[in-house]
């Protein structure tokens, strides 16, 4: 957790090797079959060109590191908005970051308003997105 929660603190990076054999995975956990993430002969004949891992999958990468940051706080009540730009492949290094754009005050409670992104190696950005979570009153 953020030993420091103020406004322009970064967040803790999460970093993710993307494989078919993840996305495979994920695919038996949630029940998403779809031939574009699991089928590499069906995937490659697509716009495409290849399989993607699920969107879901690099939005669990978001979480971690919100829950990195913010432990309970997140997972008891944070809210997430996100936009996917460009798929994420089998190969590619997810690195998700973020920062405290702010921190906001209602009736008596803090809230930190985050940034984030998830990029590849090749710099491309993947998701864009922004998040908000109550600050826990031991770190106010």
């Amino acid at each position: 957790m953020l030993s420091e929660i103020c406004e322009g603190k970064s967040l803790p990076q999460v970093v993710k090797h993307i494989t078919q054999e993840k996305i495979n995975l994920y695919a038996e956990a949630s029940g998403d079959f779809n031939p574009i993430h699991v089928d590499e002969s069906f995937a490659a004949g697509t716009p495409l060109g290849g399989t993607i891992a699920h969107g879901m999958l690099i939005l669990a990468y978001v979480s971690e590191m919100m829950a990195l940051a913010f432990g309970q706080s997140w997972l008891s009540g944070g809210r997430l908005s996100a936009r996917f730009k460009t798929p994420a492949r089998p190969g590619d290094t997810v690195t998700v970051s973020g920062k405290i754009d702010s921190i906001e005050y209602k009736n008596g409670i803090s809230y930190a308003n985050c940034s984030l992104e998830c990029c590849n190696q090749k710099e491309e950005i993947i998701v864009v997105g922004g998040a908000v979570v109550r600050i826990p009153s031991s770190k106010r």
